[in-house]
């Protein structure tokens, strides 16, 4: 049985690569045609008689008629490093939904979506060579990263997220010389998909004063040398596609880190309540307060990060005045000095559990105790969409917002709102328009969903310290609790499953 379904996994991912390769030719002729097609136009055969023209005079004669040749050369963009700048913090929101397929939403040219198909076809590459030389995971887990790479799909979300602001940037003529000399930090790095309200940056930007904080080191007095200054929100905006918008800014000192500046950041996290059990959720969750080794809580980053203690002020769990048809939304906050790569929906994904009565309240003392629990054990994280980035918080800063600039951001982002509604609304008409008129009046009393069988976290296979170290894929022979695991073993494949379970 297993045999088969390692066989029926490299045929997959076999016919995926064919199937890749495939496009890439399409593509290729596709370009091909495209640059016979522009060679062949009238306005490119004219740009090419005109370029083999001597350049003894400076008109020529051609069917009777005179064209004159220009002898001006275009320009170089001038850069505007002369300008008075200054070090400037932006408060952003911006929302994920959008970034799990930008590059499908663009209008690309064949070449630059060749591009995206190669590094697609380089990823399944990897992902089939891997299966065949290690192991299947499995709770739905995805092979690790050779231990210190990035993170493709959080980089290419960030990359692209701090793209769309230079870009912005750059047109505004906002940015002082090049990107490197722009001092540019962050304060979260947020993942592929998670949103943000209160996201802070720091950077050099172009000003209408001529003494700014540039060369100054010492805190700046917010509230003043802002009269006359550039309304840096409002032009931003302008400039910023709709799921981005700067909501403030402040006068920092050149000293100032949006990363190791910001005191504590919080975080909320929403969900529906369904049939969870809050109050086991709110017993559970006070036992992350304080601080924690949270390395069962997180994805191991073991190349860049060491220290995996983090303190966690405060844990809440709070009804949102929003409900569909009778069930109501919920937020978890957590406000914390700082958080581990994926940390926040590893606690709400055990949580989650806790709440479905799959686990006891007291796993969360079990997998904080890292002298009893060395090894986090392997289960899946909680949804990146619900996850917003809420606030950063920072000595003695205060951020503005011009009076025109806020009433524009607020009337912005209500017509945003009612647009959601209103697709809301549809939605749910559709919903309404497939079930027959007497089930009408209540959609949650349908069938509910199968749940699957639950392994306990306690007997779950665990994450080997050399598979962070030394590139060392694979899964522990051992449980959390010490159970020894059985081996499956078939061609190209390894895969391993508990033999026993036990409950603590």
């Amino acid at each position: 049985m297993s045999a088969s379904i390692g066989s029926d996994l490299i045929r997959s991912l076999q016919s995926e690569i064919v199937s890749l390769h495939n496009r890439v030719k399409e593509l290729e002729e596709e370009n091909a045609k495209l640059s016979t097609r522009l060679s062949e136009c009238c306005c490119e055969k004219t740009r090419s008689n005109s370029n083999s023209v001597a350049n003894g005079g400076n008109s020529v004669y051609e069917n009777g008629a005179q064209i004159r040749k220009s002898n001006k050369t275009k320009k170089k963009k001038g850069t505007i490093e002369h300008l008075p700048k200054r070090y400037v913090a932006l408060r952003v929101l911006y929302f994920g939904q959008r970034f799990y397929g930008f590059a499908s939403e663009a209008q690309l040219d064949p070449t630059v979506e060749l591009i995206l198909v190669s590094l697609i076809l380089s990823n399944v590459t990897t992902t089939l060579i891997y299966h065949m030389k290690k192991c299947d995971f499995p709770n739905n887990t995805t092979p690790p990263p050779h231990p210190g790479a990035p993170d493709g799909k959080r980089d290419l979300f960030m990359v692209f997220l701090q793209s769309e602001l230079f870009k912005a940037l750059e047109k505004t003529r906002l940015l002082v010389g090049d990107r490197k000399k722009s001092q540019y930090s962050r304060c979260g790095r947020t993942d592929k998909g998670v949103s943000a309200v209160g996201q802070v940056i720091a950077l050099f930007l172009r000003s209408n004063l001529k003494e700014t904080n540039e060369n100054d080191n010492m805190p700046c007095e917010f509230g003043q040398r802002q009269d006359g200054e550039i309304d840096y929100v409002r032009v931003l905006n302008r400039a910023l596609p709709k799921d981005i918008r700067v909501t403030g800014w402040c006068p920092v000192p050149v000293g100032f880190s949006a990363r190791f500046s910001c005191l504590s950041r919080e975080y909320k996290y929403f969900f529906w309540r369904d049939d969870l059990n809050i109050s086991a959720m709110e017993h559970a969750g006070k036992k992350f307060i304080g601080e924690h080794d949270f390395r069962n809580f997180c994805k191991m980053d073991a190349a860049n990060v060491h220290h995996y203690r983090r303190h966690i002020s405060s844990f809440e769990l709070i009804p949102c005045n929003k409900s569909f048809d009778g069930n109501q939304l919920w937020v978890i906050k957590v406000t914390g000095s700082a958080f581990l790569w994926h940390q926040v929906r590893c606690m709400v994904a055990v949580l989650f559990m806790v709440g479905q009565g799959l686990e006891s309240p007291q796993i969360l003392e079990f997998l904080l105790d890292t002298d009893r629990t060395q090894r986090k054990p392997q289960y899946a994280m909680a949804s990146e969409i619900p996850l917003v980035l809420q606030s950063c918080q920072f000595e003695g800063l205060t951020f503005t917002c011009s009076s025109d600039a806020f009433q524009a951001l607020r009337i912005h982002l209500e017509n945003e709102c009612r647009a959601y509604e209103l697709q809301a609304a549809m939605y749910h008409e559709a919903l309404l328009n497939l079930l027959p008129e007497h089930d009408r009046t209540s959609l949650s009393s349908g069938t509910s969903k199968k749940v699957a069988s639950h392994v306990p976290l306690i007997s779950r296979p665990t994450e080997r310290k050399s598979f962070h170290i030394a590139c060392s894929f694979g899964w522990d022979r051992r449980g959390v609790d010490g159970t020894q695991l059985k081996m499956v073993n078939f061609p190209g494949l390894i895969m391993e499953s508990a033999t026993v379970s036990h409950r603590y």
